[in-house]
């Protein structure tokens, strides 16, 4: 096959610009001869990848899901074979590593890995497993320098050349080569992103791209790979604990791993947002009835006390002191020394 050149046409499409240059072939930006509209177009220099070529376009046309590259067009058998796809106009998470490091938003961190686990959810519920999920072929559909608003619709998953439903061979593996841009620099670490037992060819499921987003996950919140036993908040400790279990649940051996995208996904719960505190109630302005004291919302007698009326319910008191043993955490007198219900040291309330 020639060597493609700009204003190259294949298909419908002329060349524009080369997106990633490798041993399997090219990504090149390329444009509508008619319309405007930009895509990203595959082309295998080796034919050895024209099949993988073809298993990727069938594989994300059949998913179609907003997190995955969208195929546009595919021709296995044109000259030169080419896969049409949706181009997505913004950086790789390679590059956004590369450039906050250490300075990654986390809520971006962990927006941006929810996107993906969608992305494998639906490919997992279709029968395939990505097996090269890595930070290059993982896009941001928005801008490098806002990463802080980022959404998780921005997310896309590409390069499903090697999804397969069913085991791995050594040989598949050899496949997963280096990618460089179209200026040189080479975006390695493919085996880096591997789990164990695709290492060993043995068979894998969804499990073993679950391996690669543990790895991922780690690489965005601290900059690098993991190394030993480090957990993500001990490198930084702004760091909420509850993603170190998320790492520690994917970066493990098969069986101890989630049982799905969709489990570690429920996992990964979104940053809450803050709500502004209820402010606590008013102090009661206690009635009198017949000299005593009453509820001041349905005027039941209540007893000074009192902290909820037993008949309406209404709060009696600016604010409910509780027990402060969070697995007890019953409702307790501030007069008393310790809870009526587990026996905790109430003191701590009074001093």
């Amino acid at each position: 096959m020639a060597k493609l050149a700009k204003g190259d046409r294949i298909s419908n499409y002329l060349l524009d610009e080369p997106l990633g240059i490798g041993s399997f072939g090219e990504v090149w930006r390329a444009r509508h001869h008619m319309f405007d509209d930009m895509v990203a177009i595959k082309v295998p220099t080796d034919p050895d990848f024209v099949r993988n070529l073809q298993r990727e376009g069938v594989a994300i046309h059949g998913l179609r899901h907003p997190n995955i590259v969208r195929a546009i067009d595919l021709d296995p058998y044109a000259d030169p074979p080419y896969l049409v796809m949706e181009y997505v106009e913004g950086p790789s998470l390679r590059e956004a590593i590369d450039e906050y490091k250490r300075e990654f938003p986390v809520a971006a961190a962990v927006t941006i890995m929810r996107g993906i686990l969608q992305a494998l959810q639906a490919a997992h519920d279709g029968g395939l497993v990505h097996r090269d999920v890595k930070p290059a072929n993982l896009l941001l559909n928005h801008p490098l320098a806002k990463l802080a608003s980022i959404t998780e619709r921005a997310i896309r998953v590409t390069d499903f050349g090697l999804g397969h439903a069913g085991g791995v061979t050594t040989a598949s593996l050899m496949q997963s080569g280096s990618l460089t841009t179209g200026d040189g620099r080479s975006i390695a670490g493919t085996l880096a992103y591997m789990s164990p037992e695709q290492k060993d060819g043995r068979n894998v499921d969804g499990r073993s791209d679950l391996y690669a987003c543990g790895i991922i996950l780690f690489e965005m919140l601290v900059g690098e790979r993991p190394q030993g036993t480090d957990l993500p908040s001990t490198l930084r400790t702004e760091i909420p604990r509850e993603l170190d279990e998320v790492f520690r649940r994917s970066y493990t051996r098969w069986e101890r791993r989630y049982g799905s995208a969709r489990e570690m996904l429920d996992a990964l719960r979104p940053e809450p947002t803050t709500a502004a505190p209820e402010p606590p109630p008013a102090p009661v302005q206690w009635p009198q009835v017949d000299g005593g004291l009453s509820c001041p919302g349905c005027r039941t007698p209540v007893h000074r006390d009192d902290q909820f009326c037993i008949k309406c319910g209404r709060q009696l008191v600016a604010s409910v002191p509780r027990c402060p043993n969070q697995e007890c955490h019953a409702f307790v007198h501030l007069r008393d020394k310790f809870c009526v219900f587990c026996g905790a040291d109430l003191q701590v309330l009074n001093g």
